[in-house]
């Protein structure tokens, strides 16, 4: 329990000296717009790229981490589909239901290589890239599907859908650092240099622009629906991980990254997202900021379990 604790301390203190930076000295709006666009474009892809690019593919259980990742995505975003007139009957409208969905589907990224980097370094780093390879692309779909479907003013074509998807940096980072390790392409050593130098930037500032995006207000007295989603989000969706991670016989490093990756807060681009396509931002506001307070007690539990 000590070694989990130590991995997650620097994360979420990051994440608090984010939350106060804004507050203090950094308090305009457009600077964390910059880092947040920075971070998204260029230091996080460098990171993913050059992670998979230096990863031993061949000792890392590609299938059974994506696989249950996937799997276990895949049967959250179901699971809130079908509370859906459920859901309806207590007053929560369509957009209040895209925040619920998104926040017990998505996942902040920043955390969860944060910590696999904290827990097991670069074997940690692979591990978790390999779940953003299974997970991203699904989230994607299915948020812009559903908001689409449930708040957007305008309803969104196939073709938006996927062009929001395809245009993702992350993705891309994701399949160019895969494809250069399987076809073994040798890669200059000034790209390592400049990659391992933005790299190690980008997850500290990720950390940093989380924090800078917590909203305290109507914290201590949260919604119904915020409350359901915290419930799916940090407590069933690793219990679901954990089911779907066994029968792939995953164990040790390699489960612990799965319980890292489904036990951590949902991201804040969900946010932006909502703001852009018509959906309740301020209930994924609370929602965001009440997982990631919570995070700090219900992860150490969770990866202590599985450890």
């Amino acid at each position: 329990m000590g070694g989990v604790l130590a991995a997650l301390l620097p994360v979420f203190l990051l994440i608090v000296l984010g939350f106060g930076l804004k507050r203090s000295l950094m308090r305009l709006e457009t600077q964390w717009h910059g880092l947040e666009r920075l971070t998204y474009y260029v230091l996080f892809p460098a990171l993913l790229i050059e992670t998979l690019v230096k990863a031993d593919l061949s000792k890392v259980p590609v299938a059974g981490v994506g696989g249950a990742l996937l799997l276990s995505a895949l049967l959250m975003s179901l699971l809130c589909l079908a509370l859906r007139p459920l859901i309806a009957r207590c007053a929560i409208d369509g957009p209040a239901f895209t925040s619920v969905f998104q926040g017990a589907t998505r996942w902040q990224t920043y955390v969860a290589l944060a910590v696999s980097a904290n827990l097991y370094g670069d074997i940690g780093l692979a591990l978790a890239s390999v779940a953003m390879v299974a997970i991203i692309p699904l989230v994607n779909v299915f948020s812009v599907a559903v908001l689409a479907h449930y708040a957007s003013p305008e309803k969104q074509s196939v073709r938006a859908i996927a062009m929001t998807v395809v245009r993702n940096p992350l993705i891309w980072a994701c399949a160019i650092g895969l494809a250069i390790n399987i076809a073994h392409l040798p890669l200059p050593r000034i790209w390592h240099e400049v990659a391992d130098a933005l790299g190690r930037s980008s997850l500290g500032i990720g950390l940093l622009v989380t924090g800078a995006g917590l909203q305290l207000a109507g914290m201590f007295r949260p919604s119904g629906a915020a409350a359901l989603t915290v419930f799916l989000k940090l407590i069933l969706m690793p219990v679901l991980a954990v089911a779907l991670a066994l029968p792939f016989g995953l164990a040790g490093p390699n489960l612990v990254i799965v319980v890292v990756c489904a036990s951590v807060p949902a991201s804040s681009s969900a946010y932006v997202l909502a703001r852009q396509m018509g959906g309740d931002a301020p209930l994924l506001a609370q929602i965001i900021t009440l997982q990631t307070i919570l995070a700090a007690i219900t992860m150490p539990i969770a990866i202590a379990l599985a450890a």
